[in-house]
């Protein structure tokens, strides 16, 4: 994982987008907004991953390849998943192969690109805005692991502002807000 402000452009998202000069995002900064994050790999790797599910509840779990020839309308869901967005749910991603990036925002509404490669687990917390895509290798192999039943549910901003699992967020993580 590694993780830096991002420089907004129109060009491809699935670019770097890496300030000049760069500005690295540390893990204390990712866990002040509540992104939380490990890197299990090796041949213990799922050993780590079900402590890390038993130990926060996780209860279900899936695997999805996105790529253009696994997931259908690729172009469009390429671009669903780019639109800023929460979800209600934390979203708990490990990364069995590939690569892609998840942007996030910051305490100060900056956008933080958090690169991930295979043996990163990540979780976002419900209510924090972040969109994501694939780098231009086209490729990520993800397990998605779930509290509950299997969801995916994306409210874009703004219709999100008055959400309460963004209310619940921005209490918790950006108490300024």
């Amino acid at each position: 994982m590694r993780a830096y402000l991002y420089h907004d452009t129109s060009e491809d998202p699935r670019r770097p987008h890496e300030c000049t000069p760069s500005v690295v995002v540390g893990e204390a900064e990712l866990n002040r907004v509540g992104v939380l994050y490990w890197h299990c790999s090796g041949p213990n790797a799922l050993d780590q991953v079900n402590a890390i599910a038993r130990d926060r509840h996780y209860q279900n779990r899936d695997e999805i390849t996105i790529t253009p020839e696994k997931l259908p309308n690729y172009e469009a869901r390429i671009k669903q998943f780019f639109q800023e967005h929460i979800h209600e749910d934390e979203e708990i991603r490990y990364i069995l192969e590939g690569a892609g990036y998840f942007d996030i925002r910051d305490h100060q509404d900056r956008w933080v690109r958090i690169q991930v490669t295979a043996g990163d687990l990540l979780v976002l917390p419900a209510g924090i805005y972040h969109r994501f895509t694939l780098d231009t290798g086209n490729y990520i192999r993800t397990m998605r692991l779930f509290k509950d039943e299997p969801k995916w549910e994306a409210i874009p901003r703004p219709s999100a502002n008055s959400n309460t699992y963004r209310t619940q967020y921005l209490a918790q993580f950006i108490p300024s807000a």
